[in-house]
């Protein structure tokens, strides 16, 4: 079937001042989806997370990943005629995102019952660390912050020492329930024609994807143990290497769930069908008491075969099983390539290959645009509200944008 041209979100406009994570890849969902996103940034070098690094074609990897699709305004919104156009902007807009420091955007007269009055249909989401109220509201929160308040850190690493998601946990989630939070207040606003206000927190998002170790450690029963990479509970699930004896130097992940593969795993890849009566064995609970010595039996038989011939064996039996990849291997992943989920998007460095959103739709296609300069379009944005071509000039002599 044909897909049309038509996105969910085309028509609609998001203002942001967003700057990091969480904000801007809330935006960016939405710009996927066929919103005019327009990120207000500060005039020169914008929104800080361009300065992260400069491993994109001199630009920044952060930046590259969350900002393509978007329009930049370049704006300082000290000045009364740069917080004139911001006003006008969201007079006609439909969605205003903002992550800025707590009771920032209060201060500079955008608060939700500021802007309800200017525009009932708007839908502003603030999204913070901890939110609007409560003793934390103006605390700093950053990523690696939140993940020690969420308790996030408590179940990550080794029993030896706490460690912190190798990405923004906290920062995504925040952008992921801003971005559901947004659609749905879309919606609502189709029934009622009324905006709504969205307060998301960074605590309460990955407050609610430590939802499982929460309620393992329900009415004070020990929480889950740190682990690294294997299960907390289950075992053998977990990375081991392969290949020790024969150069390959690869770590297969495998998981086992129950009895029945338990046995499979012995007759089927380590050969030796007795260790699934072994008594040390023969049940979760015996080889989760047991892991050491299970561990080194499992290691024994596969440092003589290369990390393919284990995976080949898992696979026959059924074995649930993956290679442990690093980022080039994401990046050459067969399975990705198979269906098609890289595509070329624009930068101010030239193109870049970039992953497709998750989820295909038989409808239309994902808008994959590309990745804007600081100021790059605020000419266009500013003459779009009427603004003479005299007036733009004056503001750009006041250095207010660009």
């Amino acid at each position: 079937m044909k897909k049309q041209n038509l996105r969910p979100l085309d028509g609609i406009t998001v203002v942001s001042l967003e700057h990091a994570v969480a904000a801007p890849f809330c935006t960016r969902q939405l710009a996927d989806l066929g919103a005019r996103v327009i990120k207000v940034e500060r005039p020169g070098n914008g929104d800080f997370a361009r300065g992260y690094d400069q491993r994109v074609n001199g630009q920044s990897s952060h930046f590259t990943w969350i900002n393509r699709s978007k329009q930049s305004l370049a704006l300082d919104l000290k000045r009364p005629d740069a917080l004139e156009a911001l006003m006008q902007l969201l007079e006609g807009a439909d969605v205003l995102v903002q992550n800025l420091a707590p009771g920032a955007a209060a201060r500079m007269g955008l608060s939700w019952e500021v802007l309800k009055a200017h525009n009932p249909r708007l839908i502003v989401c603030d999204i913070s660390g901890y939110g609007a109220d409560g003793p934390y509201r103006d605390k700093k929160a950053y990523d690696l912050l939140i993940q020690s308040e969420a308790g996030f850190l408590s179940v990550t690493g080794t029993p030896e020492a706490p460690s912190k998601a190798g990405i923004s946990v906290a920062d995504i989630a925040a952008g992921m329930y801003a971005y559901t939070n947004i659609l749905s207040a879309l919606l609502l606003r189709g029934r009622t024609g009324e905006g709504s206000h969205i307060d998301v927190s960074m605590l309460e998002a990955l407050g609610e994807w430590m939802g499982y170790p929460m309620y393992y450690a329900w009415d004070g029963a020990p929480p889950p143990p740190r682990t690294g990479a294997s299960h907390a509970s289950i075992y053998p699930y977990g990375p081991f290497e392969a290949g020790k004896d024969v150069g390959d130097g690869g770590t297969v992940m495998l998981g086992l769930q129950n009895e029945r593969e338990w046995k499979l795993f012995c007759e089927h890849v380590l050969l030796q069908p007795a260790l699934a009566v072994d008594a040390r064995f023969d049940s979760n609970a015996q080889r989760n008491a047991h892991r050491e010595e299970l561990r080194a039996l499992i290691l024994d038989v596969f440092k003589a075969m290369d990390a393919a011939q284990v995976v080949r064996r898992l696979d026959a039996a059924g074995i649930a099983n993956a290679r442990v990849n690093d980022m080039a291997g994401l990046w050459n992943h067969p399975q990705l390539a198979a269906r098609q989920r890289w595509c070329s998007v624009d930068t101010p460095a030239g193109p870049v290959q970039a992953l497709l959103p998750p989820g295909v739709n038989s409808a239309f296609d994902y808008r994959m645009e590309a990745v804007p300069a600081v100021g790059e379009h605020s000419e266009a944005i500013l003459a779009k509200l009427g603004w003479s071509a005299e007036r733009i000039r004056a503001l750009y002599a006041e250095e207010a944008t660009l």
